[in-house]
Parts: C-alpha cells; structure tokens; sequence
C-alpha cells in the first residue's frame, strides 16, 4: 500500500483504520470483531490508525492499544484528539451514554481547550493507549471553541511537539472553513476532514485544499460515505447524509453518480472512497469499520481500477445546477 511522509517524519498509509467502532459506535462490537478488523488492516498494507477519547468514552483507545501492541511501535502511526475530557461519573454507571456510542456512562465529557486541558488529555489518552507518545494529535471538533483551540489549544500541543511527546499536530473537524483558518493562522501539520470532501460535497475545493497544499500541510479525508449515503450501490429513500435524512436532491445526485459508476462497471463506494485521494493535498483516506469483513471490504473497493471518463461525468453531476 502507498504511504506518504508528512511533516515530524511521520507516514500515512493511503487507508487509514478509524477507531469510532472499535468505540461501540452505535452498537456493541465484540473483543473477537475489533481484533479481526485490526488484524485484516494489517495483513493488508495499513498502518494508520486513529482513535479519540470521545469513542466509547475511551473504550476505542483502551482497544486500540491492547490490540496494537502485537506490532512493533515504530511500525504503525497512530492519531487521537484534544478538546474533550473525560471526567469519571460513577455514579451513572447504571445509565448508558447518550453520546452514540453503546457503553456505560461512566465518564462525561467536558470540553476544555485551555493548555491544563490538553495536557491532562494527552496524559489520559497516553494511560489508555499504553503508550509513551503520539505521532498525531488533533483538536477534536472546536467549531465552537475557536478562540481557545487557536490559542491555548494549539500552542499546548505545539509544546508538547517541541517536547517529542507529539510528532504532528493539527484540527479534525466537519467543516472545512475552520480548518482553512487552522491552516492559515496556526502552525499545524495536518487536518481531518470529515465528510466536507466527497463526491457529492465539494465545499473543501474552495477553502481547505488549495490553502493546504500552498503551505505544505496534510489533508487526511474521512467520512468519504457522507453517513452511509454513499456506502451501497443501491440507495434507499431513507439513505442517510451529514448524519440527517438525505434531501430529494442530494438523493438524486447520488443515484445519477452510481448509474453512471454502473455504466462503467464500478460501484457507487469504490469511486466514494477513491475520490478524495485524487486531490494532491489529501494524502490519506480514514474509514471506520467493526470487523475484519469491513476492512477487507474497503481495501477492495480501494484497489478498484476506475476509468478516466467515470470522473469527469461524476464532476460533472457533482457541479451540475439544482
């Protein structure tokens, strides 16, 4: 598998493993199923992986560790985030958490981006993780918090960079317009996009890319499915999309895509998970799965030949008037 080399000598892997599963996003995911998807990652070129406090209320990174600790640590890249605490409520043990992820409710979240904040995240992540440093640390969804994440946010994870206990720093948000700040106002290595960056969402082409690429930071691409809305040939009328029900026309633009994938002998997810990594500012695709068929599945869908004349017309829907 292709890897590329971003800033502090760290390497990404085209398909990177995201942790939110391994988490219980949405539903348990059994000990036996995380195993085998971190298993089936390796055996098939990855070697990224990213993980976050807020999955599971730090069941993904408690996973994530435990499992990587079968493979030696200068190996693989991992990434977590900042911003959210987890503070320990035991008394709501008997409560499940109302975060999406099916666990107890034994920590809350509390975001804090103060540089006290961050550190005792990074210190709690490193305890989870069973490790003694990262390779990437982003400010998890600050969209709400930008005065304290480009502050005392950035310049905590900028010191612990300069202390080696970070190699890159950087933002993963759902937006691109405040990672494009990020970009331009703060000294960071690379950024997550979620979902901003698809085929049907273009947003990213305007702010994000073209900044990034001018200034030599990394681009990692995740939700490439847009909330499931992409993830099937055949697309439902109850399909899914920005984690809300996909309009008549997002539905429309998403069928006419997968006819035209069809056409050409392709299926819809194939192009939705190669498309990002067409950009040269994207070095890397993050996809989540809970087991080791999902990973199997988006590493073939990765190596799909997709012809030249598929991505014009698909440019061509994407960029066609309402």
């Amino acid at each position: 598998m292709r890897s590329v080399d971003i800033a502090g000598g760290v390497t990404l892997t085209e398909l990177g493993m995201g942790g939110s599963q391994l988490g219980n996003l949405g539903r348990e995911s059994s000990d036996e199923q995380c195993a085998a998807a971190i298993d089936a990652a390796w055996q098939g070129g990855v070697r990224y992986f990213d993980t976050a406090p807020h999955y599971g209320l730090g069941l993904s990174e408690r996973r994530l560790g435990t499992l990587l600790r079968a493979y030696p640590r200068s190996d693989f890249t991992i990434s977590t985030k900042v911003g959210r605490l987890l503070v320990p409520t035991p008394e709501r043990a008997a409560v499940w958490d109302d975060g999406g992820f099916a666990v107890p409710a034994m920590h809350r979240r509390e975001w804090d981006f103060s540089r006290d904040g961050i550190l005792r995240s990074i210190e709690g992540s490193l305890e989870r993780l069973g490790m003694d440093s990262l390779d990437i640390a982003y400010l998890h969804d600050p969209d709400d918090h930008w005065e304290a994440a480009s502050t005392t946010g950035i310049g905590a994870l900028i010191e612990l960079r300069d202390q080696g206990m970070v190699r890159a720093i950087g933002a993963g948000m759902n937006q691109s317009a405040m990672l494009a700040d990020f970009v331009d106002q703060c000294d960071v290595d690379v950024v997550m996009l979620a979902g901003r960056y698809t085929l049907i969402e273009r947003h990213a082409t305007v702010d994000l890319l073209p900044r990034a690429l001018e200034r030599g930071v990394a681009v990692v691409a995740a939700g490439v499915y847009n909330s499931g809305l992409l993830s099937k040939q055949d697309i439902t009328d109850d399909a899914r999309f920005d984690y809300g029900a996909a309009s008549a026309s997002v539905l429309a633009r998403a069928r006419d895509m997968a006819a035209a994938c069809a056409a050409q002998g392709v299926e819809l997810p194939e192009a939705a998970i190669q498309f990002p990594l067409h950009d040269p500012a994207v070095v890397s695709v993050v996809i989540g799965a809970r087991d080791g068929v999902q990973v199997d599945q988006a590493l073939t869908r990765l190596s799909c030949r997709i012809p030249a004349k598929l991505w014009g017309e698909i440019d061509a829907i994407a960029h066609r008037p309402e």
